[in-house]
């Protein structure tokens, strides 16, 4: 079985084209949590929206990646100002597990640990469609869970646009490098 290895930092693509991606935050595990599951936090750092509160709820994430940072820099080509998405939460275990839909080509699954006074988050992406979709998605969430860290420590973030483009590059060279 082929399995593609990214460095640590940039997360694991394995046979069946899953992402998994890993970030320390700082405590507690509820605050974390509610930057998932509250539209106003979660839109600081991924997507607006609705608000979740339990299983099987349809929802929809709302990015406007844009507003993340000040400045946010030049958008890349292809991107528009808003772009959103419905989804249905498949699981809900709070504050330790959250699962939904992504569109309908797979789905994201957040997993928090207590760490002492950290959380260690996971996140998985199951079912990318093919590399083309992982240099998509796998800049994305690299871009916005280091967005998440940033705005949990109460950091400025770098420019967004510029840190997705710089992330996808690294992501393409990796991804060519294990071909």
């Amino acid at each position: 079985m082929n399995t593609r290895h990214f460095e640590t930092d940039l997360g694991h693509v394995d046979a069946d084209l899953t992402l998994h991606m890993q970030r320390v935050l700082p405590g507690p595990i509820e605050r974390v949590w509610r930057y998932l599951v509250e539209p106003d936090l979660r839109r600081q750092w991924l997507g607006g929206g609705d608000s979740l509160a339990g299983l099987d709820q349809e929802f929809e994430l709302v990015w406007r990646n844009d507003e993340l940072t000040d400045p946010p820099g030049e958008r890349p080509p292809g991107f528009s100002e808003e772009f959103r998405m419905q989804c249905t939460v498949l699981e809900f275990e709070p504050p330790k597990r959250l699962a939904f839909t992504w569109s309908n080509t797979g789905a994201v699954r957040f997993e928090l640990k207590p760490q002492g006074e950290h959380v260690l988050l996971s996140l998985t992406h199951e079912r990318l469609a093919d590399p083309a979709r992982v240099l998509m998605v796998g800049p994305g969430w690299h871009a916005h869970l280091d967005l998440l860290r940033d705005r949990i420590n109460g950091q400025t973030p770098p420019t967004f646009w510029p840190t997705w483009q710089a992330l996808r590059e690294r992501y393409t060279a990796r991804l060519q490098a294990t071909a």
